[in-house]
């Protein structure tokens, strides 16, 4: 998600209309019990859910399922056409508007969407609109619930970004952040290997995508076996699995390839948001490994 025309951008629409293709309920089922672990197991039902930079949209569906009414929007079309699908598939009542549980059919009462709208939750918009564009983030109000994991960082303004998604939230609302961890050389090395992705010809990047992957899948195993533990993967793929409902073929091009590309300490995103009124709930670093630290605020004024 990034609405900078002078460098490369990654196609990560592309990417998620790929993984539509393997999405299931039982990544639907991982997707919400990721985000109810998140959440510290928080009710979502009648909560107002803003999920900026939605990608392939399964998590504005777990949160919808769950009984929040959600907006969800990214500035890539692919992105907005892949979370239009995600509803048509999984969640089609969705799609009709619906006043009240008086209007819900027989057949819906039955459905996890039926019950989300007997709870409270009464609707699921998609958006095309952009992190970066204040005028249009005001127009869409304040919510209970402010979700973006793993965009920010791909804006090219990664600090901006942030200060316009926390002025969406309510007072008393959360704001869940995910964000690369600055590994300082190792994060460069990884923007080096980005920028590799973006200047090979098409059909040469899933050959880089392969190769890389590739040796960082042998040093893990490598490093399982001086643990004294079976070096193959297949672990750490299930675990993929089940966080968030990733596939791990894609996590790996999104990762690759993804640009532009920020990364920022637990401090750089901490301390601004405290003085911007908001107190850490959690927190879950990557230690001194590669991939988002998680972050969950409440807005407290």
């Amino acid at each position: 998600m990034s609405d900078r025309s002078d460098e490369p951008r990654f196609e990560f629409g592309e990417n998620w209309k790929a993984f539509l293709e393997t999405v299931d309920q039982d990544r639907v089922a991982a997707a919400a019990e990721s985000l109810d672990r998140l959440l510290s197991s928080e009710s979502l039902v009648g909560k107002t859910f803003l999920d900026v930079g939605c990608g392939s949209g399964l998590v504005s569906l777990a949160a919808f399922l769950a009984g929040a009414s959600v907006t969800s929007f990214d500035f890539d079309p692919a992105s907005v056409a892949c979370t239009r699908e995600i509803q048509r598939r999984f969640a089609p009542a969705a799609t009709r508007a619906i006043d009240g549980p008086s209007e819900i059919s027989d057949s819906d009462r039955t459905s996890d969407f039926g019950r989300a709208c007997v709870r409270g939750a009464a609707a699921w918009q998609i958006l095309a609109g952009s992190a970066l564009d204040a005028g249009w983030l005001e127009s869409l109000g304040s919510f209970d619930i402010v979700y973006s994991w793993g965009v920010l960082h791909h804006t090219g303004q990664l600090a901006r970004g942030i200060e316009l998604t926390c002025q969406r939230v309510a007072v008393g609302g959360l704001l869940v952040l995910a964000v690369y961890h600055d590994q300082g050389a190792a994060s460069r090395r990884w923007a080096m290997i980005k920028r590799t992705y973006h200047r090979l010809p098409g059909r040469l990047r899933p050959l880089w995508v392969a190769a890389i992957a590739a040796a960082y899948e042998t040093k893990f195993a490598l490093a399982r076996i001086a643990a004294k533990q079976n070096p193959l993967p297949f672990r750490d793929w299930r675990s993929k699995r089940a966080d968030r409902g990733m596939s791990v073929w894609h996590d790996w091009v999104d990762w690759v390839g993804g640009w532009p590309f920020e990364v920022a300490s637990p401090d750089a995103i901490i301390n601004p948001l405290a003085e911007a009124g908001f107190s850490l709930r959690r927190i879950k670093t990557v230690g001194n490994g590669w991939g988002c630290n998680e972050y969950v605020f409440r807005r407290d004024q």
